[in-house]
């Protein structure tokens, strides 16, 4: 059901739809809120470093503008017949129901439920991405800013947002770390998202996705740095901001390679 034997003339609507589904449950978690607590009183209780400030989370509202301006584009009659849009099929869409169900999950305190869903949401991300063949097709301008720049700005956030959920479960067990220190693992996980950012960049030409990454570093040493930070964070602090400039360099060194590579 989800491949390209999805008729084409169901596929557009049924992404329309899934979107404006998944902007409504992500409003409306907030606005009523559900089971009480918004998203990021939740967040609050978890006391881990790989956090950003309040304002790091704005960049949803970009995201939402990136899921509009695809469902718009591929929903025009010249792109019903796009291969790319056929391969994908109606994985995006499962990705948006995705995102709902997580809204679900984390604000009923569901939280390993919540990493699961979070898990399987990056997954059917990274299959989204790899069908449309993000910065290995030739493409328009267009189509860059509707469809790859939207696609690798969400993979991106949701890579972060994944392995801060999984560091949320593990302090909500009372992980005990392996006896390493809570900071020394933060900079461990700055360390792996940064590798999959410079993966990114070389293998995808990515720009939009380690961009992202250094909007959540410069968030993560903001917050530490400030009135919300956890005692002794200088370490985290100093990885972070170290990660956030490596992350710059790496969406200039995308930048070159997608140049290089037409």
């Amino acid at each position: 059901m989800l491949n390209s034997r999805v008729p084409d003339a169901w596929r557009p609507w049924i992404t329309i739809v899934s979107v404006l589904a998944a902007i409504t449950v992500n409003a409306l978690a907030n606005i009523i809120p559900f089971n009480g607590q918004n998203t990021g009183q939740i967040s609050d209780r978890f006391q881990i470093y790989f956090v950003p400030a309040g304002y790091v989370f704005s960049i949803w509202g970009v995201i939402y503008i990136g899921w509009l301006a695809f469902a718009l584009f591929q929903a025009t009659t010249a792109q019903r017949q796009s291969p790319r849009l056929v391969r994908l099929g109606l994985w995006f869409a499962l990705s948006n129901g995705l995102n709902a169900a997580w809204l679900f999950c984390w604000h009923y305190n569901q939280f390993a439920l919540s990493l699961a869903v979070m898990t399987a949401l990056l997954i059917t991300l990274i299959v989204c991405y790899r069908r449309l063949g993000v910065g290995h097709v030739a493409v328009t301008r267009a189509e860059r800013w509707c469809v790859d720049i939207p696609f690798g700005l969400y993979l991106g956030w949701i890579s972060v947002a994944t392995i801060a959920n999984a560091a949320d479960v593990l302090f909500f067990i009372g992980w005990s770390g392996w006896g390493l220190a809570p900071q020394l693992w933060t900079v461990l996980l700055l360390g792996t998202a940064s590798a999959i950012g410079a993966a990114m960049a070389h293998r995808h030409g990515e720009i939009a996705f380690p961009l992202v990454l250094t909007w959540a570093f410069i968030g993560i040493a903001q917050r530490q740095s400030g009135p919300h930070g956890l005692p002794n964070a200088g370490l985290v602090i100093t990885a972070a901001w170290i990660a956030a400039g490596l992350a710059v360099l790496l969406a200039l060194y995308g930048a070159r390679r997608r140049h290089a590579t037409g």
